[in-house]
């Protein structure tokens, strides 16, 4: 099966697609720039999700939802916000369709909406419009909330999971009484995110702060977890963005403090979305297919019998039943594939293809030998293991297997953060090598659309444990303090 995917080296984008289709985790649907999300991506997605949404009410925030149309008044109360999203926005202008008398339906142009509806590209005005009537006093904050939602932009030039017109995601939305808990908020989330991403994701992250150019649309500060790809590319695996009082003051929110004063809210919120399915495929996968952290694997260990016939089936069977009981009272999930519609080496592949952490195979010698063949996705090593103590050498191993995946990230990203002292070795480093390129910039949102302009890299971050270092900048020559992070994005 692997020789039906295109090699990284070859073509990383028809590598990183043909993965995305022949592992069955998505396909493009018959609406432009949508898909569909098939039930082996999907239930990866359900993993990260159920494993975020406990992370969230771990720190005191609760779900809850929100229309999925917004009135268009809503978006020009924030000027910036409707500037950062108005060219991305689906609109509902009619509510109703007839037939048009030659069997054809047509929009009736009698059912035009009074005020045409924005579908939901992010819920900061609707939620900050329904808040105001939840905040009257201090005693009504802080309130924490989340929520689970499907979200449209609309995208000219879309791939499966890294960008599409509709996508999946998580919006937080937390309203405080000062600003220094909306930042303590802000960072928090930051840090959960970069928590999941590595621990869970096995992706390491730079946790940074984003330039002036590159925050969201209202938002006084933007902070980021940055994740490398194989092919030196940046993908933005997250964001949590410090709003200040500009939507309470937008929407008319405030409170009446402890000390009688009426004020504005302070806002933040925070995402991560279906993109993380892209991180997954980009930061691990191989030339013969998906490589899954075991910790989001929905299917961790697959078990395949070999057997000649029905008598040497019944005893294997026997054998992998109470095997799979012992391993889900561990905690692992298990698959027995005993088809006999598919041969073994068609299951070894497809598995392989799909990216199931360990594939177990066992026959009726190794039956009689008291042994099974244990292989790992990630490396593909094979090993013959005796039946004893199995249950706690798979759990060892999927533990060995997680820790392998991040440490191989996280050598691949450390090796590709390089330092550039001058613009045209910059440009050299970004044909050449690629990945961050950490270099000194002056500040200015001039000097960064210029370098973005010139050379399509962009400043993904500027590190929260950067060092002070003074130094001139690469493009304008002048003064700087400090280096940040450029790369070619995602």
């Amino acid at each position: 099966m692997s020789k039906e995917i295109t090699s990284r080296e070859a073509d990383y984008s028809q590598w990183y697609n043909d993965i995305v289709i022949k592992a069955d985790l998505a396909e493009h649907s018959a609406v432009r720039g949508c898909m569909v999300i098939k039930p082996n991506g999907y239930a990866i997605w359900e993993k990260m999700q159920a494993v975020l949404d406990k992370m969230f009410k771990d720190t005191g925030h609760q779900n809850a939802y929100f229309p999925l149309f917004i009135p268009k008044s809503f978006f020009s109360k924030e000027a910036s916000h409707v500037e950062g999203f108005a060219t991305e926005c689906a609109v509902v202008t009619h509510y109703r369709l007839k037939n048009d008398g030659n069997g054809n339906i047509v929009v009736d142009e009698t059912a035009k909406l009074e005020e045409e509806l924005i579908v939901r590209p992010t819920s900061e005005t609707i939620i900050w419009n329904t808040y105001k009537g939840w905040i009257q006093s201090y005693r009504d904050l802080p309130i924490l909330i989340n929520q689970w939602a499907n979200v449209v932009r609309w995208e000219m030039r879309t791939r499966l999971f890294l960008r599409t017109a509709e996508f999946l995601w998580q919006e937080g939305h937390t309203a405080h009484a000062t600003a220094q808990e909306a930042i303590e908020e802000t960072e928090r989330m930051l840090h959960i995110y970069a928590d999941f991403a590595e621990n869970w994701l096995a992706v390491p992250v730079i946790r940074g702060r984003k330039s002036p150019n590159e925050r969201f649309a209202g938002a006084l500060d933007t902070y980021c977890i940055e994740a490398l790809m194989q092919d030196g590319k940046a993908l933005q695996a997250g964001t949590s963005h410090f709003l200040g009082q500009n939507f309470a003051k937008a929407f008319d929110v405030k409170f009446t403090g402890r000390d009688g004063k009426l004020d504005h809210v302070w806002a933040s919120s925070w995402g991560v979305s279906t993109r993380l399915m892209g991180a997954l495929i980009m930061a691990h996968s191989d030339d013969s297919g998906l490589i899954i952290p075991p910790k989001l694997a929905p299917i961790q260990v697959v078990i395949v019998p070999i057997y000649k016939g029905d008598e040497d089936l019944a005893k294997i069977t026997a054998y992998v039943n109470e095997l799979t009981m012992r391993l889900k009272g561990l905690g692992v999930s298990v698959k027995y594939d005993d088809r006999d519609t598919q041969r073994p080496g068609f299951k070894f592949a497809d598995y392989e293809l799909k990216g199931v952490p360990i594939r177990v195979a066992i026959g009726g010698r190794d039956l009689e030998n008291k042994t099974v063949e244990v292989a790992r996705r990630d490396t593909k090593i094979k090993q013959t293991v005796p039946q004893e103590g199995l249950d706690i050498y798979i759990v060892k191993l999927l533990e060995d297997i997680q820790t392998a995946m991040f440490n191989k990230a996280l050598a691949y990203r450390d090796e590709h953060i390089t330092e550039a002292n001058s613009y045209d070795e910059f440009k050299t480093l970004l044909d050449d090598k690629a990945g961050f390129i950490s270099a000194h910039w002056d500040g200015t949102p001039e000097t960064e659309q210029k370098i973005k302009e010139e050379t399509k890299a962009t400043i993904r971050c500027i590190p929260l444990d950067n060092k002070l270092e003074d130094g001139v900048c690469i493009y304008s020559g002048k003064p700087s303090t400090q280096r940040v992070l450029f790369a070619r994005a995602y």
